[in-house]
């Protein structure tokens, strides 16, 4: 089985990633706020953390995801209250359509998904601990805030100095919160304000709400204890986000957070930034208003490496089409060669031992979630497909290409011309195609003069072929 190997960033290194126990890899991923529907940008984040659990699973791991849903904090309370709804009615609408969208877009879904409304006993309790231990406070107003100078390794995930932390310089200090000991102190409960309406929870420090920060640490430690293998999220949440969950985690239990940070890039639109001004927040349904597919979004938005921003445009959308039906016909070429019916399920696939000639894309995979190098692999891996190869290799190359296509999550669509035209005449033409990018003309020639023969004509393109009657 590879070796997977991926990025961390609090060492800046590529590192091996292999289970703490040595059996199950156990990690955390910052799940959505559901105060609206999902965009791209978000979904380049889940989709990526998808990838890599497959990957993972393929390579022959078991694994524990954990992926919260954020139900409670200011915009969740804000948006509710303007609508007139509960806290609980409009957290439960956008949460379903969210669940929508991670099912179109073929997300695995997550061993546990947690939500911090159902998890408030767990946050007061870690609160406690934080007081006990002296690295928490209790402000006037009844609100409760971490101590930022209490604890020494602060600022090791973000790498900010000590100055910049100290000046709350990167603009993370909430404007509300005045009553603390230090600008960067962070709120781990706020007290109960008029504007929060019926949502509020009591706590020994009175009526209030926990703060964002501190939901994911209690969650994180309810499902995967103090110590686990990986912690994820969009690269925005490395500061303040994530720097404060190591704080209270560590400082509350004395004991080592996350072995790992895996943190993706940010997309952006035609060139520049994401943002709801300039209307370029597309969610799946602008896109398929548009006409495009779910499968083709997700192509697009694995076609970039993790670590880089992904420069996403309609452009991207048609070539992801384009590439998607070249892989469609050609697995339907190796289909038609085995006249096998069905393709493979996910189970099937998990451990394969021989990808055949697709190997090297899978093994792309695996150093560093190299998507674009893996899909640049499975193209040149192509070539190598023809009529003859002896059945056994036919199958050990099929189901390599279906566990690349199951690691990157592709459902492929059906060829569009495979319900009208003969499978030998697709399978000719497909052979045909794969003879010429090999500069196999004599090859070529014989299988299209076969084709003429059985009554077809075979016309090329840029990116590929169609098949139609003479």
């Amino acid at each position: 089985m590879p070796t997977l190997r991926l990025h961390d960033t609090l060492t800046r290194e590529v590192r091996e990633l292999a289970p703490l126990d040595g059996k199950t890899l156990r990690f955390y991923c910052c799940g959505p706020t559901v105060y609206g529907p999902a965009h791209i940008g978000n979904f380049r984040t889940f989709v990526l953390q998808d990838v890599f659990r497959r990957t993972a699973e393929l390579s022959g791991m078991a694994t524990l995801h954990v992926r919260n849903i954020t139900d409670v904090d200011d915009k969740t309370i804000r948006d509710s209250q303007a609508q007139g709804l509960t806290l609980e009615e409009f957290t439960n609408y956008w949460s379903d359509r969210f669940h929508t969208d991670c099912a179109r877009l073929n997300l695995l879904p997550p061993h546990h998904e947690p939500s911090a409304i159902d998890h408030i006993p767990q946050q007061i309790a870690l609160i406690e601990q934080l007081i006990e231990k002296g690295h928490a406070y209790q402000s006037e107003d009844g609100s409760v805030y971490f101590n930022v100078p209490s604890f020494p390794g602060y600022g090791c995930l973000s790498h900010l100095d000590t100055r910049e932390l100290r000046t709350g310089a990167s603009g993370a200090v909430d404007s509300d919160e005045y009553d603390k000991d230090s600008v960067a102190d962070f709120a781990l409960w706020k007290a109960r304000k008029t504007e929060d309406g019926a949502n509020w929870w009591p706590s020994p420090w009175g009526e209030g709400r926990p703060g964002w920060h501190l939901e994911c640490s209690a969650m994180c430690r309810q499902y995967l204890g103090d110590t686990f293998d990986l912690h994820s999220g969009g690269i925005d949440l490395i500061f303040p986000h994530h720097e404060n969950e190591i704080a209270q985690s560590v400082a509350s239990s004395g004991q080592p957070f996350a072995a790992h940070w895996f943190h993706i890039a940010h997309l952006m639109v035609d060139g520049g930034k994401m943002s709801k001004s300039l209307g370029n927040l597309h969610t799946l349904d602008d896109l398929e208003t548009h006409g495009h597919s779910p499968m083709e979004t997700r192509y697009a938005l694995v076609s970039g490496h993790y670590r880089q921003p992904l420069n996403f445009t309609f452009q991207s959308l048609s070539d992801a089409r384009k590439a998607m039906e070249k892989l469609s016909k050609a697995e339907q070429f190796l289909r038609e060669q085995l006249g096998q019916p069905l393709a493979p399920s996910y189970e099937d696939l998990l451990g394969l031992e021989d990808r055949g000639i697709f190997e090297p894309a899978f093994l792309a995979l695996s150093q560093d979630l190299n998507t674009p190098d893996a899909l640049g692999k499975t193209f040149s891996a192509l070539r190598g497909l023809k009529s003859g190869t002896a059945p056994g290799d036919i199958r050990r190359d099929w189901l390599g290409l279906h566990a690349v296509l199951s690691a990157l999550g592709l459902i492929l669509p059906e060829p569009e011309a495979a319900s009208d035209v003969p499978a030998e005449v697709l399978a000719l033409a497909e052979q045909r195609w794969q003879a010429k990018q090999a500069k196999n003309w004599a090859e070529a020639d014989a299988c299209r003069a076969r084709v003429t023969e059985l009554g077809w004509i075979i016309k090329d393109g840029k990116d590929g072929y169609e098949v139609s009657k003479s």
